[in-house]
């Protein structure tokens, strides 16, 4: 998400175009979006933070809640794949694709998300 905003970044494109085109939603736990929001003012300013936060209010991402079933889930990945380490943003995203039935993930973190063995399916497939 980082990379879509900043458009001095590599990979700026091809997440810009993963955005603009992907068929369907794309659902954002609020934990990414605090942590993109946190790192996107930090990094690049506060009119490149709004600028997300306005992407977010337009549709463009559908942010949504972390449930009482995924805390004890990202708990199980957070332990298990504590030597990457996974952390609980990472694992926030798989708990809701793992509760949506979501096999698609949009990051540029292959390190983890090619790791970590989803219970809902062999494998993640990763985009861009």
């Amino acid at each position: 998400m980082i990379a879509y905003v900043d458009a001095s970044d590599r990979d700026h494109e091809a997440c810009l175009r993963l955005l603009l085109n992907h068929p369907g939603a794309l659902f954002v736990p609020t934990l990414v979006i605090a942590e993109v929001a946190h790192f996107v003012g930090r990094r690049i300013g506060n009119d490149a933070e709004l600028g997300f936060l306005a992407d977010i209010a337009d549709g463009a991402l559908e942010p949504m809640a972390v449930d009482a079933q995924d805390w004890l889930r990202i708990i199980e990945l957070t332990w298990r794949y504590r030597d990457l380490p996974l952390g609980t943003v990472d694992a926030s995203v798989i708990s809701l694709a793992e509760r949506l039935k979501i096999t698609q993930i949009a990051t540029l973190d292959r390190k983890h998300f090619s790791v970590v063995r989803p219970a809902h399916t062999e494998a993640f497939e990763l985009l861009p």
